[in-house]
């Protein structure tokens, strides 16, 4: 028997029992009436946990492909498009782009940091005729956040800009109430925030976002979201959907609601502080800038002596704990520990401590003070 290891990834991440258990539902024709009602509960349940009252379309794909369906629906050829790139992900988002046959306008920032406001409204004046804003809201390479969402709103509206967002890694544990900031197009997946098993891409859409993809659909077939509205309004999809997987979205879409979007957002909040404080007293260096780290992937420099493949087979083989590695030029030089979906006291004590131990196994006492004895301090109002 193998014993169940604790996945601290940015994605995918653990996923309930409840959830698991979903995906034992029977097999149902996609095109009948049983089907369009779990389609039905999740349209209605999507809603709240994206804080709009737009529709919400499914995607059986990555979080890639909900990003990448986003952007070629909004974006033809010629069009310009404003990206935040501040880490792995905004390289993408602008290779989408270009991809579609837009023109890119990169606003940078340092990996650790995030493009500012005013940035974002610098690129508005020298670029007239912005078609739209296209924010990563949470680096997952990086562990950073962009923490202006309705200034960026209100800075796309301003411009006549369609605001498109990848929140692949924040929507369902960070605040990101979709019609409040005035969002058009939001992706995110099934196997982050939500605790769901990876396989779902979720989008939703504004008014305006709707009426047009519907008047000008995509020269696509699959990642068509005018196909896939046509085909929500009789509760079907356009194409054979993972059906084990929207039964496990269900049942974890409930549980987002049986606690509570906000409770559910405080967590997150009380758990990245935890490892926030607990890495530092580690002697750890935190990578994110302190006002745009992330509340569902924390970020830390190893130490110059840290092998980095040996320490995370450390951690998987002694202590059963799985976290991630660098992106890109940064593949060495950190780990990022997945802060998301059911995180909890156990999630966030046990793998301080495995961590903890590693290092002082690889490297002599790190500790400057105790970090379960401050994990567990901030952790009190769970």
């Amino acid at each position: 028997m193998k014993f169940r290891k604790l996945i601290m990834l940015p994605g995918p991440t653990n996923v309930p029992d409840r959830v698991m258990n979903a995906m034992l539902t029977p097999v149902m024709g996609h095109r009948t009436p049983d089907f369009a009602s779990v389609i039905k509960n999740i349209s209605e349940k999507s809603k709240q946990v994206f804080q709009t009252s737009g529709d919400v379309v499914l995607f059986t794909a990555s979080g890639t492909g909900g990003v990448e369906a986003a952007i070629t629906n909004i974006i033809k050829k010629g069009d310009k498009a404003i990206v935040t790139n501040y880490g792995e992900f905004g390289e993408r988002a602008g290779h989408m782009v270009e991809g579609a046959g837009g023109i890119l306008i990169k606003v940078d920032a340092a990996f650790g940091d995030a493009p500012r406001i005013s940035q974002l409204e610098e690129a508005y004046e020298k670029n007239k005729n912005i078609k739209a804003l296209v924010i990563v809201t949470n680096e997952t390479s990086t562990g950073t956040s962009f923490k202006w969402l309705k200034q960026a709103g209100d800075l796309a509206s301003k411009y006549g800009s369609f605001l498109i967002l990848d929140a692949v890694s924040g929507l369902g544990g960070d605040n990101i109430p979709v019609d409040e900031i005035g969002a058009d197009v939001v992706a995110t997946a099934s196997q982050k925030c939500l605790a769901a098993p990876a396989g779902l891409a979720l989008v939703s859409l504004s008014e305006k976002a709707r009426k047009y993809v519907v008047n000008n659909p995509p020269p696509l077939l699959y990642f068509n979201i005018s196909r896939q509205l046509k085909y929500l309004e009789t509760g079907q999809t356009p194409f054979t959907p993972a059906l084990p997987i929207y039964h496990a979205l269900d049942e974890a879409l409930t549980m987002v609601l049986e606690e509570g979007i906000q409770k559910r957002i405080k967590r997150h909040e009380i758990c990245a502080d935890a490892f926030y404080s607990s890495f530092e007293s580690i002697g750890l260096e935190l990578f994110a800038k302190k006002d745009v780290r992330s509340n569902t992937v924390i970020a830390a420099k190893y130490p110059s002596n840290v092998d980095d493949k040996q320490f995370r087979e450390d951690l998987d083989k002694q202590y059963r704990v799985v976290i991630a590695g660098g992106f890109g030029s940064y593949k060495g030089k950190i780990f990022r520990v997945g802060s998301m979906g059911e995180v909890n006291k156990y999630h966030v004590i046990t793998t301080i401590s495995a961590i903890n131990q590693t290092l002082n196994a690889m490297t002599g006492k790190l500790t400057k003070k105790d970090p379960l004895e401050i994990a567990k301090s901030r952790l009190d109002n769970l």
